[in-house]
């Protein structure tokens, strides 16, 4: 019973956080012309945010020369002629630190700078000549401040008088994004404010006032002010901090950095009780002022002119056409130079969204197959191992399939429509070369390819490949055509037989063989074969449990 509870509750955990990142499918693509608009992100980072993550590599240990020594710092003395010695000291609580056969010499309150000279003065006030020497500050003094507001650990924190302010607040966990402020940093000390800290201007110009800490004093991050939020054609899609409720839209979106492709911005006004929107161009917002809340997407709102598609495969052309927009197959056929090699009839189309599109619908499923393996329940202790053992397979086959790339293929066919079909920018046409080769891959012996006999039937090409491994499912069989289409055959009734001559397989055909997935020991096999053909039929490749 206690095991159950605890793998129905690590399951839970598990979806919650899954289904967070679940990434949605991408839209129907559109041959509309238009804008480029990117939806806004309502989830965006803080300008600022990993500031200081840089901070966890080292401690700050350098002194500049307007440091002013403290109680505690330690100072190297050296001293060679007439009279030699060698020795750290440390100011002590008078302000003093005492040299042998000088006396003491009063340091608090010097400047490192003024370090040597004052030295020198006192002890030449006993030796006059003869006698050389060379003071460093050595260490600084050892503070703990107390670092609270909005910062994700607050608390007392160690370090040295000579260290940053951001040091101590990278030890606090930094800046909490969602409510602490880069713009208002406050030290106090005894109540009193002793410097204010703007971080944005250590962020774009590497300006931060350096002062000296004191043990006890208080770092206060204040909440922070006005956000307007950037996506869009932006280097730096991420939420900006202001103050005074309003700032310059020119000089925010010099902050976030604007591609040079982008010629407008979309302005949406969440300010009132109803949800305006503004939309101008980049070169008339030197004047326009953000208010908090706002939301600003840079665009792209250009009428497109020409596109270009690349030609690769068996062809005396060039490799890369330059067309107009809304150019189709057809336009793109009149410009092409085949030669007697080229089989036209099998051209095959790659695009780059439709990849992008077939990679997101296979991460949904291979999630949906993950919660499903990890959510099992169990009501024994035996069954418990065989739930986990089958956990452990799916998840190892879920990481392979994550790393497969589909390829993006428009399955054009030999529809009449085909050459009608509109060209996007970066499309990529492949024309197959006129081949007598049948490939056999997938769960057979030895992955082949052999030449192409119109009496073969399919087991007489898997036969050539060595026969069907021992992981093969007899049942499940794939062929991919040169022209894009796939054939999909499903037999349940146990081997096959000669009535698979009915599918025609043809020269420059791929035939994969599907894996075999253990019905009676391995739960969710229906879901593990669809993600099986998904791979297959995206990428041509075969992936076994």
């Amino acid at each position: 019973m206690k095991l159950q509870l605890i793998t129905s509750v690590a399951a839970l955990m598990l979806c919650m956080t899954s289904y967070a990142n679940t990434a949605l499918p991408e839209s129907t693509e559109t041959e509309a012309a238009g804008p480029e608009v990117v939806e806004s992100v309502k989830v965006r980072p803080v300008f600022g945010q990993n500031l200081f993550e840089g901070f966890k590599q080292a401690e700050f240990k350098g002194f500049n020369p307007e440091y002013t020594l403290a109680i505690g710092d330690r100072i190297t003395l050296q001293m060679w002629g007439a009279y030699e010695v060698a020795v750290e000291l440390t100011v002590d609580a008078q302000g003093n630190v005492f040299i042998p056969q000088v006396g003491p010499v009063r340091l608090e309150g010097i400047a490192n700078k003024d370090l040597n000279t004052v030295i020198e003065k006192k002890v030449r006030s006993v030796y006059q000549k003869n006698v050389n020497l060379y003071a460093s500050l050595n260490a600084a003094e050892p503070v703990k401040l107390f670092v609270t507001g909005f910062v994700k650990s607050p608390g007392l924190y160690g370090g040295f008088s000579s260290d940053s302010i951001l040091a101590f607040l990278a030890k606090a966990g930094g800046i909490r994004p969602e409510s602490g402020s880069y713009l208002n940093v406050e030290l106090k000390r005894n109540g009193e404010t002793r410097a204010s800290f703007n971080l944005y201007e250590f962020l774009l110009k590497g300006s931060i006032e350096q002062v000296q800490l004191g043990d006890g004093d208080t770092l206060v991050v204040k909440t922070r002010q006005g956000v307007a939020g950037f996506d869009g054609l932006v280097e730096n899609p991420v939420q900006i901090e202001f103050a005074n409720g309003e700032t310059s839209l020119k000089e925010a979106l010099d902050m976030v950095g604007v591609f040079p492709e982008a010629t407008h911005v979309r302005i949406a006004r969440n300010q009132m009780a109803k949800r305006n929107v503004e939309y101008l161009p980049i070169s008339a917002t030197n004047d326009v002022l953000l208010q908090s809340g706002d939301e600003v997407t840079v665009v792209s709102d250009k009428m497109p002119g020409t596109i270009s598609v690349s030609v690769e495969g068996e062809h005396n052309g060039q490799a890369i056409y330059i067309l107009p927009y809304g150019s189709t197959i057809k336009d793109l056929m009149t410009r092409l130079s085949p030669n007697e090699r080229s089989n036209m009839a099998a051209m095959q189309l790659f695009r780059e969204s439709v990849a992008k599109r077939q990679k997101a619908m296979l991460e949904v499923q291979l999630q949906q197959l993950e919660q499903a393996a990890l959510s099992a329940r169990s009501k024994s202790v035996g069954e418990a191992k065989l739930r986990q053992a089958d956990a452990d397979s799916i998840l190892q086959f879920v990481a392979r399939a994550r790393n497969v790339q589909p390829r993006g293929q428009v399955l054009l066919g030999q529809n009449e429509t085909r050459m009608d079909v509109q060209l996007k920018d970066e499309d990529r046409i492949v024309i197959p070369n006129k081949t007598v080769l049948v490939q056999v891959y997938g769960e057979v012996m030895f992955p082949n390819a052999m030449v192409y006999d119109q009496q073969n039937t399919i087991n007489d090409y898997v036969s050539s490949a060595g026969g069907y491994s021992q992981k093969a499912d007899q049942s499940r069989i794939l062929i991919l055509h040169r022209d894009g289409t796939i054939s999909r055959i499903e037999y349940k009734d146990g081997w096959f037989s000669s009535g698979l001559a009915q599918y025609d397989v043809k020269p420059g055909d791929e035939i994969l063989v599907m894996p075999q997935v253990d019905e009676k020991t391995m739960q969710y096999t229906s879901d593990i074969m669809q993600v099986i053909y998904q791979v297959a039929m995206s990428t041509a490749v075969v992936l076994s449990l």
